[in-house]
């Protein structure tokens, strides 16, 4: 695991570190989420298209849309466009955030991944020229695998807490993806070992 070219830059920083393993991920996140993307984004996209073309059919009929402002009825026609400005400006957002997503969820498709490496006290990322370092202690030590495609996922303990309607919020945790590498077994083992050797939680002993 240790035979990888990795860049000069890459190499200066580990240079007085001894390296348990250098792997280079052909991807940069797993397959499932660019799917699931494309989909989401795909299903968007549609639904708020058919809502625009339904909301203006009348108009290309040279008929009256008929709808409410601050629940007050207003129509607008070919020959009166002004009150149409808003509501036209509400569907082109969520298109164009349609749009966006899958455009995003493509490029992430076809998104190459980065160098990991792993030393005693920390996992290094270089992506794109950059270089993230993560301390073992801030990882919690839920680790998922697949050695079919290659994947393996290492939750952090920081995060976002997402808002949910009608219920309590939600913590979702970062994540750190290595995708579509070899050796899957033996990462996730040095990984989680190194995870508990850094584990800040103190032990509670009986």
């Amino acid at each position: 695991m240790n035979n990888t070219i990795i860049p000069p830059d890459l190499l200066s920083i580990i240079r007085t570190e001894s390296s348990d393993f250098i792997i280079k991920s052909s991807r940069n996140q797993p397959i499932k989420k660019s799917i699931r993307l494309i989909l989401f984004a795909t299903l968007w996209t549609v639904v708020t298209s058919v809502f625009a073309f339904i909301f203006f059919v009348p108009l290309f009929k040279g008929e009256e849309i008929h709808f409410n402002v601050n629940d007050v009825p207003t129509s607008a026609s070919l020959e009166n466009l002004s009150p149409l400005i808003i509501p036209l400006i509400i569907i082109s957002i969520f298109v164009i955030i349609g749009i966006v997503m899958l455009i995003s969820g493509f490029y992430s498709f076809y998104q190459k991944g980065g160098f990991f490496i792993s030393t005693k006290n920390r996992l290094i990322k270089h992506y794109n020229g950059n270089v993230y370092s993560y301390d073992w202690e801030q990882f919690t030590g839920n680790i998922e695998y697949n050695t079919i495609k290659g994947d393996i996922s290492l939750q952090l303990r920081t995060g976002r807490v997402v808002q949910r309607k009608d219920q309590p919020d939600e913590f979702v945790p970062d994540v750190i993806y290595i995708s579509g590498i070899t050796n899957v077994q033996e990462i996730e083992t040095i990984c989680r070992k190194r995870i508990k050797e850094n584990d800040p939680t103190p032990t509670n002993i009986s």
